[in-house]
């Protein structure tokens, strides 16, 4: 965040020395469709699998038709693929390896709107007959799940790869961890190294006088990019303005502020809710407060609700205006969620 009355970072005109997009405000754009077809013929050029009698091999990518972009919105990295492949894969049983059995592996839809558990993946076999519908089930049984695991090793190395130099750096950029450091004295969200700890626990310490807060907020966005910011590491790392640990799973740790917010996700359910352990480090050693956050989609917005008990009583007052300053108004600026998509398109 910008030090009080210095303003926005984001409408201040800067000096670049490209001259160009100031503070990533605009839209840019990557193409990243050449860049994929070459991963995908590489990751799915002979590709064994095998157990004691059956071995099936990927052989090719026989059909590759789609697209691919990264695209940065106001500092949001956006990922945009999909994909229809086709692989040619043959299998064969050990003690007869020259009577080889030929086959397709389709994937209809591989886009960031299907997750890689759920995807389709349909195994056919060219010529059907006793011993080639066992070597059928075999691809079926394990090939997709390889199939799948590859799919993520290109996922996740597209974003890798397009995320470089897709957010250009401002002058801020080197003086964010000294306004940082200055501010540590009025700030509780103030930065510091992110510690490496090991899982955190819920132990109970001195009795404390504690409250409960809710807090109701609007974002112009869909529920699944408002889940998205709190727990992509790349988001959190853009609104809090630190780098951050998340761990988006059940049990996962995060760390942010430079480990003086820290926790524990105790349930994540996508686009819809996030239980958390979550306390400062200036709190009693031990204690936490459970935050529970729900989302829900509207017509026009998404409506958050957060409910955050056991609060220290001494620390209630500067809680809320906290979360709604260095959570959701940052997330509204960062991202641009408090202003509809129409009007800044």
């Amino acid at each position: 965040m910008a030090k009080w009355g210095e303003g926005d970072p984001r409408w201040i005109v800067e000096e670049r020395p490209d001259a160009t997009n100031v503070n990533n405000w605009h839209w840019t754009e990557k193409n990243a469709t050449p860049w994929s077809k070459d991963r995908f013929n590489q990751l799915f050029t002979n590709v064994k699998l095998e157990d004691s009698n059956i071995e099936c091999i990927i052989e090719s990518v026989d059909k590759c038709s789609g697209e691919a972009t990264a695209n940065n919105r106001k500092g949001k990295l956006i990922f945009f693929y999909e994909w229809e492949l086709t692989l040619n894969w043959i299998g064969y049983f050990k003690n007869n390896h020259l009577k080889k059995h030929k086959g397709k592996a389709t994937i209809p839809n591989l886009s960031e709107e299907n997750d890689l558990d759920d995807l389709e993946i349909t195994i056919t076999i060219d010529e059907s007959n006793e011993e080639s519908e066992i070597v059928k089930q075999f691809m079926y049984n394990n090939g997709r799940n390889n199939i799948r695991k590859l799919l993520g090793v290109y996922i996740k190395e597209l974003k890798e790869e397009y995320s470089k130099n897709l957010i250009l750096p401002n002058k801020n950029s080197e003086k964010v961890q000294q306004i940082n450091n200055q501010s540590k004295g009025n700030n509780i969200f103030n930065n510091g190294p992110i510690p490496n700890s090991s899982k955190v626990t819920t132990t109970l310490g001195c009795k404390l006088d504690v409250r409960t807060l809710t807090i109701e907020e609007e974002f112009q966005c869909t529920a699944n990019d408002l889940y998205n910011a709190l727990t992509k590491p790349d988001m959190v790392t853009s609104f809090t303005r630190a780098p951050a640990k998340v761990e988006a799973s059940r049990g996962g740790e995060f760390h942010l502020y430079g480990g003086n917010v820290h926790g524990v996700f105790d349930e994540l359910i996508p686009e819809k809710k996030l239980s958390l352990r979550w306390r400062l480090k200036s709190w009693p050693s031990g204690h936490y407060s459970n935050v529970v956050i729900e989302l829900e989609e509207m017509k026009n917005c998404t409506q958050m609700k957060l409910k955050q008990t056991g609060i220290p009583a001494s620390e209630y007052d500067t809680m809320k205006t906290n979360w709604n300053r260095y959570y959701w108004n940052s997330i509204k600026q960062t991202f641009g969620f408090g202003v509809p998509l129409a009007d800044v398109l």
